[in-house]
């Protein structure tokens, strides 16, 4: 007991002193096979990421001894020298037959049991016979076949497969001191796959070349039996090719285009037409580039719309305006800088009526038919046919769309765009998970117009749109033209009844457009031969127009709020400006000069000063306005010039004070 307690007072001066209560605590412990030694920040370079990437399965394995090995692979060098030393060192002796050995001891099992001195004379000669036959055998026998050389293997100790090879050669700067070594065997592996690709391919060609002889059609031998001449197979050019030198012959054609229409371009750029400073205030319209198709002679431009991006861009629909003619639509995508060609061209079975680009995303294009579809084009698709289009299913509409406009995308952020038609829809558009889903926004009915149906009914007639604007600034407030000539005052909230209702023309309302600059004025022209202009708080028009001829098309400047142009079906193109003269037109020009031709629309470029006419031949003309027909305001001594939207406001607010009169409210 007492070397117990002697034992007991000992202890270690470090050592966790505990309560009996932490004593009898059991404490588990979890013993792993994980190395706790092994580092855990280890990086490696991914190439198929491009990026350093941890390395989360280390190698756990511990090694407490290692002993170095006497054991060879026998396909390696070193085994393959040795097995050729011991067989060249050691040949085995030549045994006798099996026959002439049998028959030695047969005679030696009969006199084994005195051996003598004959007994080892017959054995030698037994063995030298036997030597003899066997040598004489050998000869008799055919020579063994060659063996097969066996295939080789790659070699397993350093193997790199293909999927970790990359096309891109190491770099080798100068004045680095590396072992050439690795780069080199790399190289060469990567180039080795190269020439593999490059021999398949052509293989491949090669092979679907004889499928296509094979696939002639038979007519054309027929033909070629008929004239007797022979025919020679022109192989079609590799898609490959044609996509590496595209991009290169593009701008090797625009170079070419801007060497033959040098003229045109200085004249754009830098010619101002000094004769207006004695033309008073009148104008002119200097003709620049014309941009015609060769499979769009036969139809109409039916629409143009500027990009909001690339501001040399701009996109024609054509189409046909006579119902009897209807037929095939196209789609082309112009730039200023190549009159020659078009940019992108997509062509459709039914004719274009409209079309817009959307202001956010400029690759995409909204176009309306005349079948009543509704599709979206995107310009960033090397497709023929357009990435979204409408169907019966989705609800499409029943007559031609007359007019198509983006909207801003919803809370959703899903792109949408509006369209009217003659059947009296407005139908909003929405692109929701890669498919067009419509929603009927309000439904025109013509006032007074009854029809007798069958046991007596009323049925309600539908009036027919034919053309609509949304406001610059009140997204919910728009515009609506109809065949009937009125236009509607409409709101996206309301679509039972309208806001207000304008007895605007007699005829049907080919276009109506609101100011970019004042809220409250907006423009309509008709093919009763008026163009007016109207404040949407009042219900009498503020300017009245007669041209003499059914107006096609007006458009508002980007750069002036008393600014405007129209065509009409004469061939003329005609410049207002409601700031220097109220009453008669600046410019009246002709623009198209052959007979039976008409100028369909007009649109002013976003920035710079030309509009683009198209006619029902398929011709854009681009007129370049004079000095007289964008003037700015006079600088007053000792005042400054006051530029920007406040200042057009206040221009066109003037005028329409003066007409509205001094008792007149806003």
């Amino acid at each position: 007991e007492d070397d117990l307690a002697a034992r007991a007072v000992v202890r270690s001066p470090d050592q966790l002193r505990l309560t009996e209560a932490e004593l009898k605590v059991e404490v588990t412990r979890t013993l792993t096979a994980d190395n706790p030694h092994i580092p855990r920040n280890i990086v490696r370079f991914s190439f198929k990421e491009r990026a350093y990437k941890l390395v989360d399965d280390m190698d756990q394995t511990a090694i407490h001894l290692t002993l170095d090995g006497y054991l060879i692979h026998k396909d390696s060098d070193e085994g393959r020298r040795q097995s050729i030393r011991s067989s060249t060192e050691g040949e085995a002796p030549v045994e006798p037959p099996v026959e002439a050995s049998a028959e030695a001891t047969e005679e030696a099992e009969t006199k084994d049991e005195e051996p003598t001195e004959e007994a080892e004379v017959i054995l030698c000669k037994a063995a030298e016979a036997a030597g003899a036959e066997a040598a004489e055998a050998a000869e008799a026998e055919e020579p063994p076949p060659p063996k097969k050389p066996e295939k080789k293997l790659a070699n397993q100790f350093n193997f790199i497969e293909r999927g970790s090879t990359t096309y891109k050669y190491p770099l080798r700067e100068k004045g680095l001191q590396t072992d050439p070594a690795p780069f080199e065997t790399f190289s060469a592996n990567v180039n080795q796959w190269c020439i593999y690709d490059a021999y398949m391919e052509e293989l491949e060609r090669i092979e679907k070349a004889k499928e296509k002889e094979k696939a002639k059609p038979v007519a054309g031998k027929k033909e070629e039996m008929k004239t007797g001449r022979k025919l020679s197979y022109v192989e079609p050019p590799h898609t490959d090719s044609l996509s590496k030198v595209a991009k290169a012959a593009k701008i090797a054609e625009r170079m070419v285009n801007l060497n033959t229409f040098d003229d045109i371009a200085q004249d754009f750029k830098y010619f101002e037409d000094a004769s207006d400073e004695y033309r008073g205030q009148e104008g002119t319209l200097l003709p620049l580039w014309k941009f015609q198709y060769e499979k769009t002679k036969k139809l109409a431009v039916t629409a143009i719309s500027w990009n909001p991006k690339y501001k040399d861009l701009f996109a024609v629909g054509y189409g046909s305006y006579d119902f009897m003619k209807q037929g095939h639509g196209m789609l082309l995508v112009f730039t200023l800088k190549n009159p020659s060609f078009p940019e992108y061209s997509f062509s459709s079975e039914s004719g274009i009526m409209c079309l817009d680009f959307h202001s956010d995303h400029p690759h995409l294009l909204a176009v309306g038919f005349y079948d009543g579809n509704v599709a979206i084009y995107n310009l960033k698709k090397a497709s023929s046919q357009p990435s979204y289009k409408s169907s019966a299913k989705s609800g499409k509409h029943t007559e031609p769309v007359w007019q198509v406009k983006w909207q801003k995308d919803d809370a959703d952020n899903n792109s949408n765009f509006f369209s009217v038609s003659s059947d009296g829809r407005i139908v909003s558009w929405t692109l929701v998970k890669n498919e067009l889903v419509h929603m009927d926004v309000i439904k025109l009915s013509a006032d007074g117009t009854a029809m007798q149906g069958p046991e007596g009914l009323q049925l309600q007639m539908l009036g027919s749109g034919t053309s609509f604007d949304f406001h610059k600034k009140i997204d919910y407030l728009f515009l609506v033209g109809t065949e009937e000539g009125k236009i509607y005052k409409c709101s996206k909230s309301y679509s039972n009844q309208f806001l207000d209702v304008f007895e605007a023309h007699h005829m049907a309302v080919d276009s109506v457009s609101w100011n970019p600059f004042h809220l409250k004025v907006f423009i309509s022209c008709s093919s009763d031969w008026t163009v007016k202009i109207w404040d949407h708080t009042i219900k009498t028009p503020m300017f009245v127009y007669d041209l003499s001829t059914a107006v096609g098309d007006v458009a508002w400047s980007p750069y002036s709020s008393t600014v405007f142009a129209a065509v009409t079906t004469d061939g003329q193109a005609h410049v207002f400006d409601l700031n220097v003269n109220k009453v008669e037109p600046l410019c009246t020009q002709l623009v198209v000069t052959r007979k039976k031709n008409k100028t369909t629309h007009v649109q002013f470029n976003p920035v710079h000063p030309i509009i683009a006419v198209g006619d029902e031949r398929g011709l854009i003309t681009c007129l370049k306005l004079s000095p007289n027909l964008r003037k700015k305001p006079k600088e007053k001594k000792g005042q400054e010039v006051k530029k920007g939207p406040e200042v057009e406001i206040a221009k066109l607010e003037k005028l329409l004070s003066l007409v509205r009169g001094p008792g007149s409210k806003e």
